[in-house]
């Protein structure tokens, strides 16, 4: 059912409530998500984006019973990553006339998802379409934020940026605008997507919101393609990514630790008090990440000033889901960090100095060689570990 937005804007996407996990199993989506699709009613009716491909033909249906499918002009296309152009081979298949706009790259990638020669028709920055009664669609490329063919498509005269990846969120809710919802889960989705997605590209992000307020754009609204649209204060959002995107910290320390016999446990909790009572001000979050949900884990570390990351030697190396999470943070290259490895061992301890490496290889600035202790923690070892995070608070 489409819903309004903004004069003759209407919303045509999908909630996902049962949404847990998205990009395979890589993303926790604890909120669900929707897939924003949008419709714009002017003497052209226009189609932006789809939905994902399990809701094609829902999606195609709904448009034929409430709009018409005869009555829609062209499609435009910001991203084509599946979540947003799932329904195209249904849409196509009903209507295979119809015209879309995207970018040259957003050719290549459906032509790659769906093997189709569709009548693609290719926009830069700055081309612009009318649609009548003084509308207008000015296209902006923001290659890598978060694929090469991502474009955004701003509807003048009503002032609205469609920014699909860009400023979205996997959150699911019937109420659809920003000033509806509950803020602080609204934030804390926003940051998780930032921190878990478009960290690496946190350059591309600062110019290309340079290059969008240089525009001197009047902006109204900002409708992503997933979770609420921004009609409050829209720039709150875009003031939050340039923030985000400076080698964002916040004064917290994420520890980050897996564990065999509760042995590396103790010493990540015996730091994480050692960390307390030399700076109270600073919030600590520890982690088990054999059990912690990693998307979690990442926005914790994106968040903080610096984490201590902990494994026993199991094999000359570390434990997997040590191995793992190190693996998703090296990927984000974080930046602007200090860290440091810990744990314990039994032979030989080569532990610390695999994550060391791991470290230094994901960007951190390491504060020292880390902390070990031989076998499993008695007293005197703890107390040490506490000390140790203490020290390692008054580096930071």
């Amino acid at each position: 059912m489409k819903r309004h937005v903004k004069g003759n804007v209407y919303w045509v996407g999908k909630i996902d409530w049962e949404l847990k996990k998205f990009h395979g199993s890589e993303y926790s989506t604890h909120k669900g998500s929707s897939y924003n699709s949008y419709l714009i009613r002017e003497k052209k009716t226009v189609l932006i984006d789809t939905v994902w491909m399990p809701f094609a033909k829902e999606f195609v249906d709904n448009l034929e019973a409430e709009v018409g499918l005869a009555n829609i002009d062209c499609i435009v296309q910001n991203h084509a990553e599946v979540d947003h152009s799932g329904a195209l081979p249904e849409l196509m298949r009903r209507r295979p006339d119809l015209p879309i706009y995207c970018t040259a790259n957003g050719v290549k990638s459906l032509k790659g998802h769906y093997h189709q020669d569709w009548d693609f028709h290719i926009v830069k920055t700055g081309d612009s379409i009318d649609i009548g009664n003084g509308r207008s669609l000015v296209f902006v490329e923001a290659p890598m934020l978060h694929w090469p063919d991502t474009m955004f498509t701003y509807l003048a005269g009503e002032a609205l940026l469609f920014s699909n990846d860009a400023f979205g969120h996997h959150y699911a809710s019937e109420l659809l605008f920003n000033d509806l919802v509950d803020q602080d889960e609204l934030y804390d989705e926003c940051i998780k997507y930032y921190a878990n997605i478009l960290t690496p590209f946190s350059p591309l992000v600062t110019k290309k919101i340079q290059e969008v307020v240089g525009l001197n754009l009047p902006l109204e609204m900002i409708a992503p393609s997933h979770g609420i649209i921004w009609r409050r204060d829209p720039l709150q959002i875009v003031q939050k990514y340039a923030e985000w995107a400076a080698d964002y910290q916040e004064n917290r320390v994420a520890i980050l630790y897996d564990s065999m016999w509760d042995g590396t446990r103790k010493l990540a909790e015996a730091m994480a008090r050692g960390i307390a009572d030399a700076a109270p001000g600073t919030e600590v979050r520890v982690h088990n990440v054999a059990k912690t949900d990693k998307n979690d884990v990442i926005t914790d570390v994106f968040r903080s000033k610096a984490i201590l990351v902990g494994s026993p030697t199991i094999n000359k190396g570390i434990l997997s889901a040590a191995a793992a999470i190190m693996e998703e943070i090296k990927g984000l290259r974080f930046k602007n960090k200090k860290a440091a490895a810990f744990g314990c061992y039994g032979w030989s301890g080569e532990g610390n100095a695999v994550l060391n490496e791991l470290l230094k290889a994901s960007g951190f600035a390491l504060a020292d060689e880390g902390f070990k202790a031989l076998w499993e923690p008695d007293a005197d070892t703890l107390q040490k570990a506490h000390d140790y995070g203490a020290e390692f608070a008054l580096k930071l």
